[in-house]
């Protein structure tokens, strides 16, 4: 678990019915903030909210492919929690097909998800951060999760790597755009990490070569990011805006 302080500090978490998105909000509840919970699935989003607590944490309906839905979202959570002054814009897919052969409605589908969806994240709570006075307090964060094939080409996920490589963009982007208006804007690429999503791939013989690929030959746990993501949302991170942070346990060397 982090070992930074958010008290006080009020979270919206996209992706967050399962894996890294759950995992995010477990550690800033534990960490003292109040966390909104926001995804598609919202019958898993009431079994998390039940696990952390009504009172720390609320769950939202988002679609972050809409504005609209992410528009309402932060109504929503904003609302129940009051203002939002810490974003983690998790929520992602990945379709696996050549190049040559995936449709162009799947192509779309990985753009609009991963680099719109998390324009549009960002975006709403940059605009909801000013107006509570961000300029003033130095206290926004928003943090992007990436991956690894931000810079690393991953066989078969040309579509997944190309728009996460947007998304290391986008926040260098956004960091420049709002450096003067009190929000640091910064990337996480983390490595293969086992999730429920994954697990049983990287229990086959495929999973196992691939695995056996990385210099240490092994998976990361979800813990791994738990440092800097509590570092990137918390009051320690107030000098550190436009970065792109790879954390993958070696994976990508």
């Amino acid at each position: 678990m982090t070992p930074f302080d958010l008290t006080g500090r009020t979270l919206l978490i996209t992706g967050a019915s399962s894996g890294l998105g759950r995992r995010f909000a477990r550690i800033a509840v534990a960490a003292g903030a109040r966390v909104a919970v926001a995804a598609r699935r919202t019958d898993r989003l009431a079994e998390l909210v039940a696990e952390l607590g009504a009172g720390k944490a609320f769950a939202v309906a988002m679609d972050v492919e809409s504005e609209a839905s992410v528009i309402d979202g932060y109504d929503s959570a904003e609302k129940a929690l009051g203002p939002i002054d810490t974003v983690i814009a998790n929520a992602g897919m990945n379709i696996q097909a050549l190049s040559t052969d995936i449709a162009i409605e799947d192509f779309d589908k990985v753009m609009n998800v991963n680099v719109r969806g998390a324009f549009l994240t960002a975006r709403e709570g940059a605009r909801r951060m000013m107006a509570a006075g961000s300029k003033e307090t130095g206290r926004g964060r928003i943090v992007l999760i990436a991956s690894i094939g931000a810079h690393k080409v991953l066989p078969g996920l040309a579509a997944y790597c190309t728009s996460k490589a947007g998304v290391a963009m986008l926040g260098k982007s956004l960091a420049r755009e709002w450096v003067n208006r009190g929000i640091n804007v910064n990337v996480v690429c983390p490595g293969y990490i086992e999730t429920e999503i994954n697990s049983d791939w990287f229990h086959e013989e495929g999973g196992q070569k691939q695995m056996a690929t990385f210099p240490r030959k092994r998976l990361m746990e979800e813990g791994d990011l738990d440092g800097i993501i509590g570092y990137l949302c918390a009051d320690a991170s107030r000098g550190t805006t436009g970065s792109v942070f790879t954390v993958d346990d070696g994976q990508s060397l």
